[in-house]
């Protein structure tokens, strides 16, 4: 065996470095092959690892005697009716469909009985007739604390008022939920009246969701950025951009991104780090800054505190901005597909600012008209300034602006694997925060309703209950259902917030909302 008959499609483990710097031989599938200077270069997706892995590795890293050839198949009529000719991979598994029911993602943590538990009842006066809503929030729920000194070892108990029967955990939450069963990042969305899609994302690109009849079904062409992976074809599956200077940093790409053709081939592409046009060596850079005005983005600041500043820029008056900006994030947003069409869509820019201006740190974009209650479309922390807190500061955001419509909100579906940790993060402790600080008044035990934890946050009643499920607070107890916060819990949940120093505050945002239902204000 040589390594000249390695071809597109073989799969055979390859040498990396994992995160503890030890040497690992994954199942890895070749998709492209190139001869620089007679040295052969082989791009390789590792099985079972996210996308933004994939590299370019020379064949000292291959491992040529566990080499597994693609299968040789028929070749099939595609849907314009021409023969398909790539030959799939050997035992590709392609899933169509995940398990949908809600188990918890981890064990419960576990504290120790003491003799007097705080118990606070819940009462869910969710109306019934809301179908994706599972029947246990439709039950009333009370809060309420036994009169005792809370100790710092007691567990708290959150009674939820129900009939005896325990309720069954219904389908519509089930898929309503953001948290995948096994901890891993994978999603399943449920299919909506004329709202077909199919998604790729969360850590593989093997996840998806077929129409009813088997044919993919394309995204809208206005409205929504969710991936398409009709067109997920080779060329698209790998990084086209080496690397990107942006400002005073330098960015690796981790997906592939539709910037021209004849810049793929640079070694850098440059961009402008506030009207983010790209030019393709240092001079044409430094040329267009003599006369780029820009020190900010366009577009309105609707919030500053400190150095951080946020600029609300629409989608159809800063078209040539939008689409940069789309471009450029599409370099690390595997599960979107980008849309020139940038009208239907408000893009909100988190910059921080120094003596040189406000440099970009993330964005989120919404719809600026959404029949499905998404606050979210798109939403992105540049690699240079992740773990740093501003990720969860641009979820904030966003449900800050919801709480200024007066609406409830989720983000669209599929979430990447590190929006989805964000998300997921964010609604724990933004409700833990609300059931740690129930107090009860005049002896009476304190009421809270699942629509007040909602309109309270302006998370949407689905992320609540998947939320509370997720964290396995709910159980069934005596004819009810309980929630209880073990010491583990509020010891962890106090920890996080410690560490959560950057926060959104209210009085420094300046907003008013517009309908967007009268087409003359687009």
């Amino acid at each position: 065996m040589t390594y000249g008959e390695v071809s597109e499609g073989c799969r055979l483990p390859v040498l990396r470095r994992n995160q503890e710097n030890e040497d690992e031989w994954p199942l890895a599938e070749i998709l492209s092959v190139k001869d620089i200077s007679g040295r052969k270069l082989f791009y390789v997706h590792y099985i079972d690892f996210n996308k933004r892995l994939d590299e370019w590795v020379t064949h000292d890293r291959l491992d040529l005697k566990k080499i597994q050839f693609p299968k040789k198949e028929a070749k099939t009529p595609t849907k314009n009716g021409l023969p398909g000719s790539r030959p799939s991979s050997p035992e590709r598994d392609v899933r169509k469909s995940l398990d949908l029911s809600l188990q918890p993602a981890s064990a419960p943590a576990s504290g120790k009985s003491l003799p007097i538990p705080v118990q606070i009842t819940l009462r869910f006066n969710v109306p019934r007739e809301r179908e994706a809503v599972p029947e246990e929030a439709s039950q009333p729920l009370a809060s309420s604390s036994c009169g005792q000194p809370a100790h710092r070892n007691t567990k708290r108990k959150v009674e939820v008022v129900s009939p005896a029967t325990p309720v069954p955990v219904t389908t519509e939450t089930t898929q309503a939920s953001v948290f995948p069963q096994n901890g891993s990042a994978r999603r399943a969305v449920a299919a909506q009246p004329g709202r077909k899609r199919k998604s790729n994302c969360l850590g593989t690109d093997e996840d998806s969701q077929d129409s009813s009849d088997g044919i993919p079904s394309a995204p809208r062409m206005t409205g929504s950025l969710v991936s398409d992976r009709s067109h997920d074809d080779i060329i698209t599956r790998m990084k086209n951009i080496e690397c990107i200077e942006l400002g005073r940093h330098r960015l690796k790409p981790w997906y592939f991104s539709p910037y021209p053709q004849e810049l793929t081939a640079l070694p850098v592409l440059y961009l402008c780090e506030f009207c983010l046009k790209y030019g393709k060596s240092l001079k044409c850079l430094q040329r267009h800054l003599t006369k780029c005005d820009l020190r900010h983005p366009p577009g309105n600041e609707i919030y500053r505190k400190g150095t951080i500043s946020f600029f609300e820029i629409d989608g159809r008056k800063n078209k040539s901005y939008s689409q940069n900006l789309c471009l450029l994030a599409k370099c690390f947003l595997d599960h979107k597909t980008l849309y020139y069409d940038t009208d239907p869509f408000l893009f909100y820019v988190m910059t921080e600012y120094d003596c040189k201006g406000f440099h970009i740190v993330g964005y989120f974009s919404k719809e600026k008209e959404s029949t499905e209650d998404y606050n979210v479309a798109c939403i992105l922390t540049l690699p240079p300034y992740q773990r740093r807190g501003y990720g969860k500061l641009l979820i904030e955001f966003s449900y800050e602006l919801s709480k200024v419509e007066g609406k409830t909100g989720t983000p669209e579906k599929p979430l990447s694997d590190l929006g989805l940790l964000s998300y997921r993060s964010y609604w724990s402790q933004t409700i833990l925060e609300i059931l740690m600080n129930l107090k009860s008044e005049n002896g009476e035990r304190p009421q809270i309703t699942i629509n007040e934890i909602s309109e309270i946050t302006s998370i949407k009643k689905e992320d609540v209950i998947s939320t509370l499920q997720y964290l396995n607070l709910i159980n069934y107890y005596k004819g009810q259902y309980i929630l209880t916060l073990s010491e583990d819990i509020v010891d962890g949940h106090e920890r996080a917030m410690l560490k959560r120093i950057l926060r959104i505050d209210s009085k420094c945002l300046h907003f008013t909302p517009k309908d967007w239902s009268k087409r003359g204000k687009w």
